[in-house]
């Protein structure tokens, strides 16, 4: 049956801002109480997404999280109307209102863990929500994006869509953005790899050898995830490099991609052991090219990239790696000049960094897969740390099963152009942190929201629409 890999991008909210909530994200600090452009973040998401679709790959969208949560609030002991609790919120405790307006769900890449039918062992395709219980103003994403995406993935007889796992420090669970999927074609049976940065047992993150940015991932989560989807038998665990994630990767995503049979890899970027130093890619890309061989029959390509070559703050400064790597359609046009089936799809800053540039011009000379790279701006996002990789939230999927989708997700000529129009209706044109307890806001992003269920067909998926 015929499978293509389908790109999920989140909208961009309408309440993006530069709060600089994440520990470990270097550019979330570094941006921290900066003015953000809500409407221009989004309109940047939405057109790369659309410079996807318009290459022939299948393209589909996320909508935004009900924020301000002020459900969130009253958790804590806030009470009276909406604008009341959330100016009481700014007044006693910003940064929890700061976590309540968050649009961090515009990372569609931690939404959830996706394993496709090839993979599992009921033959459904897995979708769990991550929990996000690291932090705050991403733990209370959980329930919505599990109630979005069983309004999409609603035949169960296909899909089966999980509860987030409990929220305890062993099952920490941030979604596909430590989790790759290799195989030798996307309707194939596959590989996945699950990456994490606590191993189990892990007491604190100085026991993970890591002293300056915490460990996200847990290792019991993968583990947990791998079980609920029937792929255990044929996952592959890898450690992240504890010195990689004191210099800023957070999330595996951010140092390393793989597509089908090909994985881009900096060469800091898993470990072995709980020494400081990590030990090295050398074990873990063994054990994942053994296990890609007896399962895929291929072997894969690894490219790597060493830190003479890029530096491990030039990969996260340019966001090499948390590039899309996609599988360009099978037909003469969408590869003209018969050089590869894949595009890497970068961010801008990679084209501007003469390392990060000769990067990918030696992918390009060196991997016969490759057919070619595109740049696009999405300086919205990753001034908050996110790269268009980050964006999206990968789902392998069957013709039949995009068949049975809900809603309108499909991101089509005529959805980008509703969907820019109601962006330039609704989105403000600049937002500071301090004007987060505006109640005008609120009404504006419910406002907008309600607007967005009805063109996307959603029904009363947000909370407050109930």
């Amino acid at each position: 049956m015929p499978t293509l890999e389908v790109n999920f991008d989140g909208i961009v909210g309408p309440t993006h801002n530069y709060a600089g909530l994440s520990p470990g994200n270097i550019a979330s600090a570094k941006n921290a109480g900066a003015v953000s452009s809500p409407r221009k973040a989004a309109l940047q998401g939405l057109a790369k997404a659309k410079k996807l679709a318009d290459m022939g790959l299948v393209q589909h969208v996320l909508p935004p999280l009900a924020r301000p949560d002020t459900d969130s609030l009253r958790r804590i002991g806030f009470s009276g109307t909406d604008a009341e609790v959330m100016e009481q919120a700014g007044k006693d405790t910003p940064d929890a209102l700061a976590a309540a307006c968050s649009a961090s769900a515009m990372w569609a890449a931690n939404a959830a863990t996706v394993s496709p039918s090839a993979d599992t062992t009921d033959g459904r395709l897995h979708l769990t929500p991550a929990n996000l219980a690291f932090n705050r103003h991403r733990a209370i994403e959980a329930v919505q994006t599990r109630d979005v995406l069983r309004t999409i993935f609603a035949d169960e007889h296909r899909f089966a869509v999980h509860e987030p796992l409990l929220a305890t420090p062993r099952l920490f669970d941030e979604g596909a953005a430590n989790h790759t999927r290799l195989c030798a074609r996307h309707g194939e049976p596959g590989v996945e790899l699950f990456c994490y940065g606590r191993p189990a047992g892990a007491g604190c993150d100085l026991d993970c050898g890591i002293h300056k940015h915490p460990a996200r991932q847990g290792e019991e989560a993968s583990v947990a995830v791998a079980r609920l989807h029937g792929v255990a038998e044929h996952a592959v665990y890898v450690r992240q490099n504890p010195d990689a994630i004191d210099s800023g990767v957070f999330h595996n995503d951010v140092i390393s991609v793989g597509n089908e049979d090909v994985l881009l890899v900096h060469e800091l970027a898993y470990g072995d052991g709980r020494g400081s130093s990590g030990g090295g890619n050398t074990g873990a890309l063994e054990r994942i090219g053994e296990a890609v061989r007896v399962r895929c029959g291929v072997e894969p390509t690894v490219f790597s990239v060493s830190a003479d070559e890029l530096s491990i703050d030039d990969a996260v400064g340019t966001y090499l790696f948390n590039s899309q790597l996609v599988t360009l359609p099978e037909t003469a046009e969408s590869d003209p000049d018969g050089r590869g089936r894949m595009v890497l799809i970068a961010p801008v800053e990679v084209e501007e960094n003469p390392y990060s540039r000769a990067c990918v011009d030696r992918l390009l000379d060196e991997v016969p897969q490759m057919g070619g790279a595109l740049f696009v701006d999405v300086r919205e996002s990753m001034r908050n740390g996110g790269g268009p990789a980050c964006l999206r939230l990968r789902v392998v999927m069957t013709d039949a099963e995009r068949a049975v989708l809900g809603a309108r997700t499909k991101l089509d000529d005529a959805l980008y152009g509703e969907l820019v129009t109601w962006v330039e209706m609704h989105y403000r044109e600049t937002l500071s942190p301090s004007e987060l307890a505006d109640p005008a806001l609120l009404r504006e992003s419910r406002d907008a929201l309600d607007a967005l269920t009805k063109i996307m067909r959603l029904g009363a998926v947000y909370p407050f629409q109930r």
